[in-house]
């Protein structure tokens, strides 16, 4: 348990500075000018930790502990980027098919995204989780 809770910690803290970095960066070069009025107003903080939370939970289910138990680093970093891959790809596409004008530029930068940050969480919480855990 102690392992899973030093994992989680280590992979949300990681993800959460990685896609901070990006959605700072973005945010105004990328969203903004695409989405427009589709954004809210004000930046709602619920959802947002709902989802960091949860989400964090994914990654060290599918891709954190099953590293530590036995494949190491690259299967951390495959299995998160495997899992972002899809998760970000479920929300895009499905953006896609449903949404007025949802702009494609976004979902071709949101997948591979997805992959890559998923994938340096799941790797940060290996490696914190398998020294330290």
């Amino acid at each position: 348990m102690k392992t899973i809770f030093i994992a989680y910690l280590a992979t949300g803290i990681a993800f959460l500075i990685v896609d901070a970095i990006w959605l700072s960066t973005m945010a105004d070069m990328l969203y903004r000018p695409l989405l427009g009025d589709k954004l809210a107003p004000q930046f709602h903080l619920a959802p947002a930790v709902i989802f960091y939370l949860i989400y964090v939970a994914g990654i060290v289910f599918f891709a954190v502990m099953p590293a530590v138990e036995g494949g190491g680093l690259g299967k951390a970093a495959l299995n998160g980027a495997v899992l972002g891959l899809v998760a970000y790809a479920t929300y895009d596409l499905t953006n896609q098919a449903t949404l007025r004008d949802w702009p494609l530029s976004i979902t071709l930068a949101d997948i591979p995204w997805g992959a890559f940050v998923t994938a340096i969480g799941a790797s940060a919480g290996f490696l914190v989780a398998s020294r330290v855990g």
